[in-house]
């Protein structure tokens, strides 16, 4: 097969036909809890952790997908063997298990009560689009603060990691009026940095690191610097900061499922230090690279590469 396949509600198919319904709640109200593993080498990282976070998610919203985190760990392992076949040997892949609380049962009426009742689950894959991010771990990222705030707790737990995600488009438009090149670091009603809507952030003072510990998605790879943090002899500090604390940081970063570690290098139109990626980001990413046995810098440069050309 020359294209992709995925996974949806017991079928595997060609990835153009895996489609939901128009009468899906995860279109109709964004009902839709979600997990992104990526690859090295084609093998999925940090898989356990992951689905141990969708599982926890599903259990929180209560969508019931029929299936057990293993089986859709199999699932997960099978489109990925049979995508990766399409993708150059050095490239990677994100995949993508969303599960949606069924189709809106008041479009379907009673005679659609079953459907209304039953889970739409999907497993696919997309090849990682290097060219987003190869610049940036020389460059960085220019992040700035934005009138819209994180959803509090009380609405709707942070550590679900739904597909909700309309704030954050309104964030992004936000930040790119403020500053073409920028992306979004919301805070919370009492002014504490959460996070990006790609990753958690991060900053450097000394050789002390510190990041949020309320309002925010508790992300995969978050875990991973922790360790490697913890590994190095490093003193990591969770906690509440204010955008002043961030904006007179010496370095920082944010983490995120495809890219990893990124530099922060301007925050709200000023430069991060001396406006350069910093020592204990290229400490930590190398011990990163170490893990997965694989330059990820140098990956996405040379993945980036090949997909322009």
């Amino acid at each position: 097969m020359t294209e992709p396949i995925a996974y949806l509600n017991g079928e595997y198919l060609p990835i153009s036909r895996a489609s939901l319904h128009v009468f899906d709640l995860g279109v109709v109200g964004g009902a839709s809890v979600t997990e992104m593993i990526r690859t090295f080498g084609h093998a999925p990282f940090r898989f356990e952790e992951h689905l141990a976070r969708l599982e926890r998610s599903l259990v929180s919203v209560g969508f019931d997908p029929r299936l057990t985190m293993a089986e859709l760990k199999v699932i997960g392992e099978r489109v990925i063997v049979e995508n990766a076949r399409l993708i150059p040997a050095q490239h990677d892949l994100g995949l993508i298990i969303f599960v949606t609380a069924g189709q809106n049962l008041t479009y379907l009426g009673h005679a659609g009560r079953d459907l209304a009742r039953r889970a739409t689950v999907c497993v696919h894959t997309f090849p990682l689009p290097f060219e987003l991010w190869a610049e940036k771990y020389q460059s960085g990222l220019s992040l700035v603060t934005v009138p819209t705030r994180s959803i509090p707790d009380d609405v709707l737990d942070p550590r679900i990691k739904h597909r909700s995600r309309l704030h954050w488009h309104v964030a992004e438009r936000e930040a790119r009026k403020i500053d073409a090149t920028a992306s979004a670091v919301l805070t919370d009603h009492e002014g504490h940095l959460t996070e990006t809507a790609a990753g958690n952030i991060w900053f450097v003072r000394g050789n002390r690191l510190f990041t949020p510990s309320r309002h925010i998605l508790e992300g995969v790879s978050r875990g991973v610097v922790l360790e490697l943090a913890d590994e190095a002899g490093l003193t990591t500090n969770i906690g509440d900061y204010d955008a002043m604390e961030l904006a007179a940081a010496d370095e920082a970063f944010v983490t995120s499922t495809p890219a990893c570690l990124l530099p922060v290098t301007k925050f709200n139109g000023q430069p991060i230090g001396n406006g350069q990626p910093g020592p204990l980001f290229q400490q930590l990413i190398e011990r990163w690279n170490g893990l997965v046995s694989l330059n990820i810098a140098e990956q996405m440069r040379r993945g980036a590469s090949d997909r322009n050309a």
